[in-house]
């Protein structure tokens, strides 16, 4: 996926999780944040951002907040891009075979899963999380406690009880990523129900992406290691 119409800046500060404070050419302006998550290890003041300008001269934030540099990494924020190039990705990478049908947004119970897949003749559903929590290269989700992920875990578990595919994704929103573990300090609960979840047969998937200042793509899997901690790392 591409941005259009984007700028270099400096973060400053941000009042709330909606809004930031950043410098573009000089200038101080209050810049949307697509993501409500903390990302406090990637919005450090006087930090390089790259922001999309809005289509809307009327909008009252004029730039969106997408990418961010740390430590000499880009890494994409916008929350909304995981299932945008997932989706790019399922069209094109051959992961499912034979797909004839993809529909995001799906309800099933109580629950509405990022995709629906029919592949092979198969039906599978899928949830898709971004992942911008990073340390040493060792990606770990969530960034704050999630208690709607658990909720699709136990949904994930439940369509795999009944004949579907689970699956989960963490789309890690960068490069150079060395593996991928739960973030128990942050969310124990989480990480149970997704080791509990795997024992029960969904799928647990990392990919990660090709991130430019105007472009996301994924590049490929990650490892997966459910039973061990950043610190081992």
């Amino acid at each position: 996926m591409r941005y259009e119409s984007m700028v270099e800046g400096r973060f400053l500060s941000r009042p709330n999780r909606f809004i930031a404070m950043v410098e573009i050419d000089g200038t101080e302006e209050i810049c949307h944040v697509k993501n409500t998550g903390r990302c406090k290890e990637l919005l450090i003041p006087g930090a390089t951002v790259f922001l999309q300008r809005a289509e809307n001269p009327e909008r009252k934030t004029k730039f969106d907040l997408i990418t961010v540099i740390k430590n000499g990494k880009l890494i994409n924020m916008d929350s909304q891009a995981p299932n945008k190039v997932f989706h790019e990705w399922l069209e094109r990478s051959g992961h499912f075979p034979e797909v004839t049908r993809i529909k995001p947004e799906c309800k099933y119970k109580n629950s509405r899963f990022d995709f629906y897949v029919e592949a092979e003749g198969k039906r599978h559903f899928v949830e898709v999380k971004g992942v911008t929590l990073e340390e040493d290269g060792v990606l770990m989700f969530p960034d704050a406690p999630t208690e709607r992920g658990v909720k699709h875990l136990r949904e994930l578990v439940a369509a795999a009880k009944e004949g579907y595919g689970g699956h989960i994704f963490f789309v890690a929103q960068m490069e150079d990523c060395r593996y991928f573990v739960p973030n128990e300090k942050t969310h124990a609960a989480f990480a149970d129900a997704l080791r509990e979840a795997e024992e029960q047969g969904v799928k647990v998937h990392c990919l990660n992406c090709i991130v430019t200042r105007d472009s996301l793509e994924i590049e490929g899997f990650v490892p997966v290691e459910l039973n061990k901690t950043e610190e081992e790392g």
